[in-house]
């Protein structure tokens, strides 16, 4: 099953975000961040769902908070840390009311990052505790996994850009940004993996290891994707054709149709409509 992002689409409010891909074909739309707050937007969800027989998935950022900041489970800042207990436990708490039964939210970040850093480079402060910081983040997702239990929570990876790792000389101040990652996490917690293959690609290159391996392995224990495509510095949300080298590594996998993918491109609809197609035909 394919997804598409709300947040494909530039819209203050979320109900206009969700029109457009509606009227578009879309069915089946991940509600992510870009949107801003306002009251009755459950209600706007929920007419649009019955009206065009919509499937949501939750994401993150989503539902927006009325205030703004950066979601970090593993923040050692205590209002923090509280804010974002809040946010995805209001998240959770969206995706019963809207039916789904999944909900992915990134890991967390040794530093807590600014508002108007997201995607640019992140100012160079000290990095909290790791070991510390792990626990918090593990200490919240069992907290979380338990206000609504059916509801399965994934843990996205997070992207090492160029740009940021040249500010702290290589050092990583992201949970979950490789494999590796991954299966020293998995052996304190257990959780499922929403793997952005994006996200791995800028990382993979910027560590400089091999995208291929690192997404091979990533996809065997995967079973929510994010896809867009970057060139391999910085995560840019690009749309990608059927040579695409993650599309070819793709290929490779064995039960794709099993899986679930969100189309995560900042283009217009009718890229967003032929990249889909696109990845229609890689994952049959």
């Amino acid at each position: 099953m394919i997804y598409v992002s709300s947040s494909c689409v530039k819209h203050k409010k979320i109900k206009d975000s969700v029109q457009e891909l509606a009227n578009s074909g879309f069915r089946n739309i991940e509600l992510s961040g870009g949107t801003e707050y306002y009251d009755g937007f459950e209600d706007d969800l929920l007419e649009l769902k019955a009206k065009y027989n919509l499937n949501y998935i939750c994401h993150n950022y989503f539902p927006p908070p009325k205030e703004h900041f950066v979601v970090n489970l593993a923040s050692l800042d205590d209002t923090i840390y509280s804010k974002t207990l809040e946010h995805l436990t209001n998240s959770i708490l969206l995706s019963k009311l809207l039916g789904s039964d999944k909900f992915g939210f990134h890991a967390g970040s040794f530093i807590d990052v600014h508002v108007s850093e997201i995607g640019k480079k992140i100012s160079k402060t000290n990095l909290y505790d790791t070991q510390k910081a792990i626990q918090r983040f593990i200490d919240g997702y069992r907290l979380l996994e338990n206000i609504v239990p059916n509801i399965k929570l994934y843990i996205e990876n997070n992207v090492f850009s160029k740009t940021n790792y040249d500010t702290y000389n290589g050092k990583q101040f992201f949970m979950l940004c490789t494999y590796e990652d991954y299966i020293e996490l998995k052996q304190k917690l257990e959780f499922g993996l929403l793997l952005d293959i994006a996200h791995i690609k800028v990382s993979s290159n910027v560590l400089g290891i091999s995208l291929e391996t690192q997404l091979k392995n990533m996809l065997d224990v995967s079973e929510y994707i994010h896809i867009s495509d970057n060139d391999g510095l910085h995560d840019t949300n690009h749309a990608f054709g059927k040579e695409a080298d993650i599309i070819k590594i793709l290929k490779q996998t064995n039960n794709l149709k099993e899986k679930i993918f969100t189309l995560e491109i900042y283009e217009d609809i009718a890229t967003i409509m032929k990249t889909y197609k696109t990845l229609q035909e890689a994952i049959v």
